[in-house]
């Protein structure tokens, strides 16, 4: 069954004392571009992450996105190492003695001199394992995603089945026509034959060749039995379980390819509007592969 490249799939987590969201989106591409937003405390994971999105979609333009937010609460629960913060104060004092200097801002300076403020040794314990939080709602919003291609999916393959059984009816219509349109063609061949037959150049030996071979120029009977292997080959393909877009647009060109032959070859009217309406469905059925994986 086909799968779209077309996808969205998102969870989400609201603790008390931090939210986690994780949104992962795809559109069609050639291959896999993946991107990837991480916040600072899962750069490591990256490559695990990464992985895992191109195993499970495989192919796709591809987006990342995992926040993480402490709540305010958290976000204040800093420490002040007050040994240190004495020192400190203690230490430009008496600089300040030294040189005649004002003491006026020398609490504030003191405050922010290098590890006076401290995280909450706690709280950076936690990140450490956070992970194990983000890790079964990235699970979640990739198996969202993938369902949403899945579902995306089906509904391409019942439009794409249709243009394929239109192209089916129209080729039927081909065939039902063709022989009256090669009786057509001998009936005029032989109202010119009296003609030809009387003038004392003619050749019987030599013109029997060239209406062999113009015969043949205008028999499509190859070319339709090669479109509706083509089109079996295509709608076994469509059910496949692997990835088949790439292969589904290699045969569409085949089908093209004979669809067109017929159209140069017949040399009928009432044929060609049949071949332009095969044409147009080929382009529908092209248009709907750019989006499958």
């Amino acid at each position: 069954m086909l799968q779209s490249m077309t996808g969205f799939g998102s969870a989400r987590l609201d603790a008390d004392q931090y939210s986690i969201s994780v949104e992962i989106r795809s559109l069609n591409s050639k291959g896999m571009d993946l991107s990837v937003r991480l916040p600072r405390f899962l750069a490591e994971r990256e490559y695990e992450i990464r992985n895992l999105v191109t195993k499970v979609l495989v192919r796709g333009k591809v987006s990342v996105c995992i926040d993480y937010t402490r709540n305010k609460a958290q976000k204040a629960r800093n420490t002040i190492n007050k040994e240190l913060l004495q020192t400190y104060y203690k230490e430009l004092s008496e600089v300040a003695d030294m040189v005649g200097g004002s003491k006026t801002e020398l609490f504030r300076l003191a405050l922010h001199m290098p590890d006076v403020l401290q995280q909450d040794q706690a709280e950076e314990e936690a990140t450490g394992a956070e992970w194990d939080n983000v890790q079964p709602l990235f699970q979640e919003a990739l198996q969202g995603i993938a369902m949403f291609r899945s579902d995306e999916g089906k509904a391409l393959t019942t439009e794409i089945m249709s243009y394929i059984d239109k192209i089916r009816i129209l080729l039927a219509e081909v065939d039902k026509y063709d022989p009256s349109r090669m009786e057509q063609i001998r009936t005029r061949i032989r109202s010119h034959m009296g003609e030809l037959a009387s003038s004392e150049h003619f050749d019987k030996n030599r013109f029997e060749q060239e209406m062999v071979y113009y015969m043949e120029k205008l028999d499509i009977a190859e070319e339709k039995v090669r479109l509706v292997n083509h089109l079996h080959y295509f709608t076994e393909t469509v059910f496949l379980p692997e990835p088949t877009g790439k292969k589904l647009g290699f045969i569409a060109q085949e089908i093209g390819r004979e669809i067109n032959t017929i159209g140069s070859k017949a040399n009928d009217a009432t044929i060609q509007r049949h071949v332009v309406d095969m044409k147009e469905e080929l382009e529908k059925i092209k248009e709907q592969i750019n989006n499958i994986l």
